[in-house]
């Protein structure tokens, strides 16, 4: 027999009962859908989340404080000591020992409750120089970022993110000119950022930005820096920046010890391969769980063609007695498994996508679907065909003609 008119047997083997045969595809639609759709809803989000880090700086490295010690030796957390000055900032800036770095923008930052006339809001205040907006790749909508000027004469101005515009201003008036009061100070707003996006306390434009000494000396009294924010030259100059900035900041605290650092060094490519990792292994587990799906997808299939064994024992002996080989036999069980997964995993990849395509759609996220997912999908249902399919056939192929056509 032909392998042509096995394929067309089996097709007509299947059609005989359609909602079986539904009932068995429908298994693998959903396995093989919800791993293309989960899997597409890592890669989006880990690209998202490394957009956002890439729209804080090109070529960004962060100093920050390390972690503060009490008198009992208790650790605290990373950032809460207070060894960064504005002084270390421009040592840096200055230093002639230090030849990869282009610009430096020294930070403080708090949250704090901004009041107008209109409204409230618990945001995040930064203390900025000029620099920060280069530096953090900061665009102004309207009006002005802050100037060396406003620095030096500690003027009470700030800059405000859009998401603050809402929340200070809902009647949707131009806060340029405008005051807005922080911890009891009155600051007139000059400027706009555009939107950059982001969620929760790392939403970009949730953000005001204030003069570095207006922020230490009128709103927070504060003599130190929450972060230093370099931008290295190039790229390829990222890891040498990280050691010449990291070496004289040892030398300047006077630490022989790198091990004892009261500083810490996060390269902007630190953070993107932390999230990836993060996100590939939450993937990874996503992908794992729907796959869950796919096998018990695959052991309904068996059970199926188990069931269609035992229903057509009969007309297999009466096959077999007429000259029929156990390749013929176990072929066509065979391809009627793999009919069964190759259709549901063509529509199950097709389900997959638009699952992800709606989901992108109702979170306003990105809509991602790698090739791989898909060749993913053609091979294991494949696969899933050959092994599921693989035990009813051998069975089908092993009965013995004269049994086989005793069976009632």
């Amino acid at each position: 027999m032909k392998l042509k008119e096995l394929f067309f047997e089996s097709l007509s083997t299947l059609t005989l009962n359609k909602t079986r045969t539904a009932l068995a595809v429908l298994g693998i639609i959903i396995g093989i859908g919800s791993v293309i759709a989960l899997m597409s809803l890592g890669q989006a989000t880990q690209k998202s989340i490394q957009n956002q880090i890439e729209s804080l700086g090109s070529n960004l490295l962060t100093v920050q404080p390390g972690a503060s010690r009490s008198s009992s030796g208790v650790r605290s957390a990373p950032g809460s000591n207070t060894s960064l000055t504005l002084a270390d900032a421009q040592a840096i800036s200055s230093s002639s020992e230090i030849n990869t770095v282009n610009l430096v923008s020294p930070e403080y930052s708090s949250r704090s409750q901004i009041i107008t006339s209109q409204g409230n809001s618990n945001t995040q205040v930064v203390g900025v120089v000029p620099e920060y907006a280069i530096v953090r790749k900061i665009s102004i909508a309207d009006g002005s970022f802050i100037t060396q000027s406003d620095v030096d004469t500690l003027k009470k101005v700030a800059v405000i993110g859009p998401t603050v515009v809402a929340n200070l201003f809902p009647d949707g008036s131009d806060p340029i000119g405008q005051n807005i009061k922080i911890n009891g100070q009155n600051l007139v707003v000059i400027g706009v950022t555009i939107a950059k996006g982001g969620t929760g306390f790392n939403n970009q434009d949730d953000v005001v930005y204030v003069p570095l000494s207006t922020a230490q000396k009128q709103l927070f009294g504060s003599n130190y820096l929450t972060s230093i924010a370099l931008e290295a030259k190039s790229a390829d100059l990222m890891v040498t920046a990280q050691d010449e900035v990291g070496y004289f900041l040892l030398t300047r605290h006077k630490i022989s010890d790198p091990a004892n650092a009261d500083f810490s060094i996060l390269s902007q490519q630190d953070m993107i391969n932390t999230i990836t990792s993060t996100t590939a292994t939450f993937t990874t587990l996503l992908a794992g769980v729907a796959a869950i799906s796919l096998l018990v997808g695959g052991i309904g299939i068996m059970n199926i063609m188990l069931v269609t064994v035992t229903e057509r024992t009969r007309e297999i002996g009466l096959r077999k007695a007429l000259g029929a080989k156990k390749k013929i036999i176990t072929t066509q069980f065979l391809i009627e498994s793999i009919i069964l997964t190759f259709v549901g995993g063509f529509l199950g990849i097709i389900f997959g996508i638009t699952t992800a395509f709606v989901i992108s759609q109702v979170t306003s996220s990105l809509f991602i679907i790698s090739p791989s997912s898909i060749f993913l999908a053609f091979f294991v249902s494949t696969l899933i065909g050959i092994l599921f399919g693989w035990y009813p056939a051998k069975k089908a192929a092993n009965l013995e003609p004269i049994e086989a056509l005793r069976y009632e």
